[in-house]
């Protein structure tokens, strides 16, 4: 049985591989789009939160949340300069964790829940940089377009 494969810059893929690849996109896409809609929708709600957090200039940063999350988690779904998004998400990520996970400053009764939250997310970020490393997979915009498996700084 002949497979079919994804040639890119340096590696050869798999169907299974573009599989896993497109799976992997999808599940961290889900995580920052409906984030990003439901920021619009409860827009206010979100300045708050993010004001209470002493965050200066709240109404920018959370626009800019918005495009963060449903901009770049849009382009990382298809896999449409997929790298540059997943970096740009991994840095969002990676600024804000601290920010709104400070487990160390936590009260004691949301300490736990704060410091899981804040390791999930640099486990989130350390997926993000995975897929900058190795790209988007081969069943994307990119890999269509042949660039699935290019150095990321190419």
């Amino acid at each position: 049985m002949a497979t079919t494969t994804t040639p890119t810059a340096s590696f050869v893929t798999t169907p299974a591989q573009d599989l896993a690849t497109l799976l992997g996109r999808v599940l961290i896409a889900w995580l920052f789009i409906p984030a990003g809609w439901g920021k619009i929708a409860g827009f206010s709600g979100v300045v708050g939160y993010i004001a209470s957090k002493g965050v200066p200039m709240p109404e920018v940063c959370a626009a800019l949340a918005i495009g963060a999350e449903l901009g770049l988690g849009l382009l990382l779904l298809v896999g449409y300069q997929a790298r540059w998004a997943a970096l740009g998400l991994a840095i969002f990520v990676a600024v804000i964790t601290p920010i709104f996970h400070n487990f160390w400053a936590a009260p004691e009764a949301a300490r736990m829940m704060q410091t899981q939250a804040f390791w999930k997310n640099i486990a989130v970020v350390g997926g993000l940089l995975v897929l900058w490393a190795f790209g988007p997979g081969g069943w994307s915009i990119d890999g269509r377009r042949g660039n699935a498996g290019r150095a990321a700084y190419a």
